[in-house]
């Protein structure tokens, strides 16, 4: 039997989540699948998958072996293509993961336009809040929002990030306007629980250097759009993200306070594992962001 074949079904497998799946995506009975793993594990004398009546896993063996062969295969497919006629096509799936909120308005919109000019690539995106474990958790790659920690992990600059403290009018009229970044401690502050940069506190520059000031957290919440909904309640002052609240200030449903201490953007990045070669829709996946985020357009549309 073909190795080759039998690599390529065990990725359709694993991706697709059933014998049944990658068996119509080919034309073929499921039990033909089913013997090709059964060949596979056989010749490699480790078990790849649990299979179940219900559903299908990986085993530890089986994650790290998919990895590899979605590599093994995405290079013999540039490989082909760079010498055919019809150039280098960009083919597989890609998993990606995004925080909630930017991902379902600035990650989700993009992912329909990209498969649609790479109808070979299949993505899977996953929205958390929570700092996606990416080589463990098998991620090809993670939208970031802000400061990123120190790891080996790659990353590429797509976009600025420029931060305001705002508040509803409502709010402002009930305790007063913040003039300095140290009053914030005396107001009733909206935080994100979930992101570790912001337990440093509230970044602004002061006297030309960039302090972070521990808000005096009333409400606290794992999840950036509750915050955002409790600031336009008039509940207290938040510390949002421009692409979130720019509509909302210049609407007049939110007020930004302490504009002269605004803190110089961080970024938005795309992040990915250390790999000698990125698999070719990777690669056009961060490039394909990149320049959506790079247009000035992009912003002023999405924040309409």
């Amino acid at each position: 039997m073909d190795r080759l074949k039998q690599i390529e079904t065990f990725v359709a497998v694993a991706t697709k989540g059933s014998l049944t799946a990658a068996a119509l995506a080919e034309g073929i009975a499921p039990a033909v699948i089913g013997r090709r793993i059964d060949a596979l594990e056989e010749r490699l004398g480790v078990k790849l998958l649990v299979r179940t009546t219900r559903r299908i896993s990986l085993t530890h063996e089986g994650a790290a072996f998919l990895e590899d062969a979605q590599r093994l295969l995405a290079d013999l497919a540039n490989a082909e293509a760079s010498v055919s006629a019809g150039g280098v096509k960009a083919s597989g799936h890609l998993r990606v993961t995004a925080p909630a909120g930017f991902g379902r308005r600035h990650v989700a919109p993009l992912v329909p336009r990209f498969v649609a000019e790479h109808p070979e690539v299949s993505i899977s995106l996953n929205l958390s809040d929570r700092v996606v474990d990416l080589v463990n958790e098998g991620f090809d790659c993670a939208i970031r929002v802000g400061d990123l920690p120190d790891s080996s992990l790659v990353s590429v600059r797509l976009a600025d990030n420029r931060r305001l403290c705002v508040a509803s009018p409502a709010y402002l009229a009930r305790r007063g306007q913040p003039m300095h970044p140290q009053d914030i401690t005396r107001h009733d502050c909206l935080t994100l629980s979930s992101e570790a940069g912001q337990t440093r506190g509230w970044a602004f520059t002061i006297d030309g250097q960039l302090h972070y000031v521990r808000p005096a957290t009333r409400l606290d919440c794992s999840d950036g759009q509750v915050l955002h909904a409790w600031c336009l309640e008039g509940l207290g002052l938040a510390w949002r993200s421009l692409w979130e609240v720019e509509a909302d200030v210049r609407s007049g449903k939110l007020v930004s306070v302490l504009d002269d201490f605004i803190a110089p953007p961080n970024g938005i990045y795309a992040v990915f594992a250390q790999r000698k070669h990125l698999p070719l829709r990777l690669r056009l996946w961060i490039d394909f962001v990149k320049q959506a985020y790079g247009d000035p357009a992009y912003w002023r549309g999405a924040a309409g």
